[in-house]
């Protein structure tokens, strides 16, 4: 995959990386759980948290919500891309809930 990111498991570490697009670097953060959220562990750079339950839901549901940054009312659903299922896919297989995202 030509300009791709690695993301390399950070609690998983017999796991193989996942290969992404490069826009995956600007997507992520529809998936990562907040650093102020509880329980959060320090994070370095490029570093990402993803609990296990919102895993679940977004692939249960088969989309993510978005809220507006203008209006926190304005939520949007976005569907999964075979990206974002493949992803989300491999982090509840091997069970990853940290992430680094590196380019090879």
């Amino acid at each position: 995959m030509s300009n791709s990111l690695k993301i390399i498991p950070l609690d998983g570490l017999a796991t193989p990386p996942l290969e992404m697009p490069e826009r995956f670097r600007l997507e992520v953060v529809y998936f990562m759980t907040p650093d102020d959220s509880p329980n959060a562990p320090k994070l370095g750079p490029n570093e990402y948290w993803i609990e296990p339950q919102n895993v679940d839901r977004w692939l249960d549901d088969g989309c993510f919500s978005v809220v507006s940054p203008l209006d926190a009312e304005s939520v949007a659903e976005i569907e999964l891309s075979e990206d974002h299922e493949r992803w989300l896919e491999w982090l509840k297989k091997f069970q990853i809930t940290k992430v680094q995202i590196v380019r090879p």
